[in-house]
């Protein structure tokens, strides 16, 4: 989704502040709200997804022996996240709309994103858009800003307690630093989250408070630097899981040479990849509750990428 929201809703921003002109009109006025709230609740729910895996994983009777989690599990889980935060983003579609404004010096029309239902929606939808809107504030503060934040840090603080005792005998194991640092990965996506999150949160509050007193020109200023730091967000957040997560960025990149060499493989090559994913399956099975016991045949790892 950190992709999607740079692919589609930073051109959109950047052309709308260059040109005063609003790239694909309306529709964009409702989609770059509801990519960017959806954004924060995939974001939301994953960290707290997260924290309940960790929480798992440490109340585990047998922590080290956990089998792997299905595939079919984690879809389901990604789609429960996803499906759940468009549903809760659906209202921002019909908040906003487009407006026009022209300049009194010069009387260049310029085109801008307004927050203000359609008078043509019916009458129960419309009250309850209004609704949502008087509300919007506290939600946003409440849900997408406290809710992951607090989640992460009892979760962290929990696992910390019930793992005490066991933090002797673990220490120097590789289970052991492998729940270390899935723990480090966790909290430093989060600290990301928080603090790009905050300026907005803020400037939210400010709004509801000051905006008879604010002119036009600040809150769009207001606006572009709550944008600016949630596009700053969905560009460290990725590159960030990849650093952190060595075996996942090691996949990323396999695959990346797998599609650059694809045009023309050659036994050597072929050998080569087939090492090395063998090498990253048999690395990233540490970052799993159960480490294998004996690397699986190259057959199996033989699939596209």
């Amino acid at each position: 989704w950190d992709f999607l929201i740079l692919f589609f809703c930073l051109p959109v921003v950047i052309f709308n502040e260059i040109t005063k002109k609003r790239l694909l009109g309306d529709v964009s006025c409702r989609i770059v709200p509801f990519m960017e709230v959806s954004s924060l609740g995939v974001t939301t729910f994953s960290l707290c997804a997260l924290g309940i895996d960790r929480f798992h994983a440490a109340t585990s009777p047998q922590a080290s022996t956990r089998p792997i989690e299905q595939c079919q599990s984690i879809i389901a889980k990604l789609a429960v996240i996803w499906v759940g935060s468009m549903t809760l983003s659906v209202p921002e579609i019909l908040l906003w709309q487009l407006a026009q404004d022209t300049s009194p010096v010069n009387g260049v029309v310029t085109e801008y994103c307004t927050m203000k239902p359609s008078s043509n929606l019916p009458e129960s939808v419309y009250s309850l858009v209004l609704t949502y809107q008087n509300a919007r504030m506290w939600w946003y503060f409440g849900c997408y800003f406290c809710l992951p934040i607090l989640f992460t840090i009892s979760c962290q603080l929990v696992t910390r307690r019930i793992r005490g005792t066991e933090k002797s005998e673990c220490r120097g194991t590789k289970h052991g630093q492998c729940e270390s640092h899935l723990n480090c990965t966790i909290i430093a996506l989060t600290i990301i989250y928080g603090l790009c999150t905050t300026p907005e949160n803020v400037c939210n509050i400010v709004v509801a408070y000051m905006s008879p007193d604010m002119s036009k020109q600040t809150l769009d200023l207001l606006n572009l630097i709550n944008q600016f730091f949630l596009f700053f967000k969905c560009s460290v957040t990725p590159v960030l899981l990849l650093c952190l997560c060595r075996p996942l960025g090691q996949a990323f990149m396999d695959c990346c040479c797998c599609c650059c060499e694809g045009c023309g493989p050659d036994t050597a090559s072929s050998e080569g990849s087939a090492d090395s994913k063998l090498k990253t399956e048999m690395s990233s099975s540490i970052f799993f509750d159960k480490p294998r016991e004996t690397p699986p045949p190259l057959l199996a790892l033989g699939t596209p990428c």
